[in-house]
């Protein structure tokens, strides 16, 4: 027995021994596991952010420990730098691992991470105020709003007070966004005059809000399923109006005064040309998104290639359909757009049916498409109107993740402003994009795939992958049979179109000198959407510059590879096992996903081969 002990405690030091080595390389040497630097880096940087350790979920029963859940990110100019710094650094320490050490998965893990982190050293050296942080679609102002109301979770009292805490701290997050603004005004950056408009009356409703505040609606509802006592919802409802009141206000207040007093500089152009080294800037951003290294023009000239295919094929549907052949398609979609026939009355309960009727065709979309997947995801997906206080420049629909416990389903936002905005035969459509087998079901799988590396599942994504998926989902949808008519085909197809359209408008405008209005008359006459939603996206590329791009290209890419493997399998290509191999491996750059489906093309020739 004593002899069993001592081996034990000889064993549990040994342990001690071996664990604080582990410790010491990985935090104060270069780890000996590529995988485990990068989790390292990754999980210092998720410390670091309390808006992230509070949108995972994981972490709210540590809260009592890190407070995170009533704590902002206060990044001011210093910290941005000493981040920059840490960024060099880390590039430093990824080049000295040698790539005939890695495996073949930590070959692709290296080439992601390198490609990332010389991205972000070349735009913070080179291009560090060329953002737009006040913008009309994804402003600090509305994200800090939207992560409040949308994120921010109020279970109890404690969590109701962390509401109010974040609150406080708005002031010092707009002054250390105005400290930025005010470098970014140095070095003669400003936003276009239609975003200055957007933002400053942004700003103003949000600042002339009442008990119709969107926080004080939502802090409303969620305290009042508590059970609190009288009281305690007294108190903190006074607390709450006290925080907007004298931190909130007087923050967003100072971003207001900013743009009211640069109005008169701001940008008289739309496209990042006319910013300081404009075009190498759009380069950037494109390879970036694209996860390629086309040109402009190349993108551009492919663009109008897509546009002339896709129009062709709607051409004839719509003859099928009767339509007077001698209109432009763009002109009959719009019609078709305007056709009371195709459109929800616009009565008190309409977004409530529209949004009732979006979840039963997510339900047919998950039970109709299952089969073309080995695995589906385990959390769920609703569907919600987009927030009042930004859906009048807000896109057609967009995305929010799950929680990782579950307590959080993913949210296909739909936007309702507009009643053009959602002809019947295009949500079908846009149920495959945002929900099933789009957005929803990638991002889902990508969460819960624990066979990934934290780095591979969390760290790096990319555009040209996500919205990639989502736009071949669109297609795969159609090959799936889950249309009900030719009108919907008419739908898919106006959508993969006005992706197409995107990739010449975003070039148009960032390379080509288009104006603002030049890109919605193209855009327009192209596609036949309503004059609300044309105007709301291309004013989002302006803000965005290149991300349009990334949906029709990546794509494209996805089919490319799915047409080769076809090829080359023959009998024993499996869309399932495609799928899996394009799903499985996180959010990969285009060039990392196609050197993945390459290898398994030639290990399922050697399989056949040995069989």
């Amino acid at each position: 027995m004593k002899s069993f002990l001592k081996k034990l405690k000889y064993g549990a030091a040994a342990l001690l021994v071996l664990g604080l080595f582990y410790l010491m390389n990985l935090f104060f040497m270069r780890p000996l596991f590529l995988d485990h630097f990068l989790a390292k880096e990754l999980i210092s940087d998720l410390i670091d952010s309390p808006e992230a350790l509070t949108s995972i979920g994981l972490f709210d029963s540590l809260n009592f420990l890190t407070g995170h859940n009533s704590k902002f990110s206060l990044r001011t100019l210093e910290e941005q730098e000493s981040d920059y710094q840490d960024t060099l650094a880390r590039l430093k320490v990824l080049k000295s691992y040698r790539t005939a050490g890695l495996s073949d998965n930590e070959k692709i893990t290296h080439a992601i991470a390198v490609f990332d982190t010389q991205n972000s050293i070349t735009e913070f050296e080179s291009f560090r105020f060329h953002d737009f942080p006040l913008n009309q679609i994804g402003g600090a102002h509305l994200n800090l709003i939207e992560f409040l109301t949308d994120i921010h979770p109020i279970r109890s009292e404690r969590e109701a007070r962390d509401f109010i805490d974040r609150i406080k701290l708005l002031d010092e997050v707009s002054a250390n966004l105005l400290s930025w603004l005010e470098q970014q005004q140095s070095a003669q950056i400003f936003a276009p005059q239609f975003v200055y408009d957007h933002v400053m009356r942004q700003l103003e409703e949000i600042l002339a809000y009442q008990d119709q505040h969107p926080l004080r609606k939502v802090f409303k509802t969620k305290t009042a399923e508590l059970g609190l006592a009288p009281e305690v919802v007294s108190a903190l409802s006074t607390e709450l109006d006290q925080a907007i009141d004298e931190h909130m206000n007087i923050g967003y207040s100072g971003l207001l005064g900013y743009l009211q007093r640069t109005y008169h500089q701001a940008n008289k152009h739309d496209g990042v040309w006319s910013l300081p080294s404009g075009d190498a800037y759009y380069r950037l951003q494109l390879r970036g998104y694209t996860t390629t290294e086309y040109s402009p023009e190349t993108i551009h000239q492919l663009g109008l290639s897509e546009v002339e295919r896709i129009t062709a094929r709607m051409r004839r549907i719509l003859n099928d359909l009767g339509y007077d052949a001698s209109r432009a398609v763009g002109l009959l979609m719009n019609d078709l757009n305007e056709d009371p026939e195709y459109l929800y009355e616009d009565t008190a309960d309409r977004k409530d049916l529209v949004i009732a009727d979006f979840n039963e065709m997510v339900e047919d979309a998950q039970e109709g498409i299952s089969g073309y997947f080995n695995r589906m995801p385990e959390a769920r997906v609703a569907v919600r109107a987009v927030p009042e206080y930004s859906e009048q420049t807000q896109a057609g629909g967009y995305y929010m993740q799950p929680s990782l416990d579950g307590s959080r389903p993913g949210v296909f936002y739909a936007n309702l402003y507009d009643i053009k905005q959602t002809p019947v035969y295009s949500m079908r459509t846009l149920t495959f994009h945002e929900a099933v087998p789009g957005h929803h079901l990638q991002i889902a799988l990508n969460l819960e795939n624990e066979a990934l590396s934290l780095y591979r599942r969390f760290g790096y994504g990319t555009s040209a992958f996500s919205e990639g998926w989502a736009l071949y989902a669109e297609k795969l949808a159609v090959e799936a049979g889950l249309l009900s008519n030719s009108y919907d085909e008419l739908g898919v197809l106006q959508s993969e179109l006005f992706r197409a359209v995107r990739l010449v408008v975003d070039t148009g405008m960032h390379y080509k000198k288009w104006s603002r209005q030049a890109a919605i008359s193209y855009m327009k006459e192209s596609t036949g959407m309503s004059d609300t939603e044309v105007r709301a996206e291309i004013e989002r590329y302006i803000v965005w510059p290149g991300q349009a791009c990334s949906y029709k290209m990546g794509m494209l890419k996805i089919l490319e590879m799915r047409e080769r493997a076809q090829v080359e399998l023959g009998a024993l290509f499996d869309i399932r096992e495609f799928h899996s191999i394009i799903l499985d491996h996180g959010e990969p750059p285009m060039f990392v996903l196609d050197r993945l489906v390459s290898d398994w093309i030639t290990q399922k020739k050697l399989l056949d081969g040995d069989a």
